[in-house]
């Protein structure tokens, strides 16, 4: 399953905080800031989807996410590699370096990163 824009959004803002009630939640929005029902909504959903649980204290809800960031993000990655370079991680990666105007120091520094994992292997 995957989260719309506005749950994802939601979504960063509770993997930032890691629990939190309504009012920290709204709290954490800048300005405009949406509606307590717009969250609610949102909340309620992703509840449903499985991203976010709740501890219940007296009328109050805790609310925390069940999905680690980075787990979402890698399977999401993972995906738009299958669909989009026929699940190839080259093809990916040269995509992504000559279409992102990355400079000279970040490209050596996506070196150094695969350089360590080829290490590590």
């Amino acid at each position: 399953m995957h989260l719309s824009k506005a749950e994802e959004h939601l979504m960063q803002h509770l993997w930032k905080l890691e629990k939190a009630f309504m009012k920290d939640i709204l709290n954490s929005y800048s300005k405009p800031k949406p509606a307590t029902t717009t969250v609610a909504t949102l909340l309620k959903r992703m509840i449903n989807k499985g991203f976010v649980a709740y501890t219940l204290y007296g009328k109050s809800r805790e609310y925390y996410p069940l999905v680690r960031k980075k787990d979402y993000f890698s399977k999401h990655v993972k995906g738009l590699i299958q669909r989009f370079f026929d699940n190839s991680a080259p093809q990916f990666a040269s995509f992504f370096t000559e279409s992102t105007n990355l400079s000279k120091e970040e490209l050596q520094d996506l070196r150094d990163l695969i350089d360590k994992q080829i290490k590590n292997r």
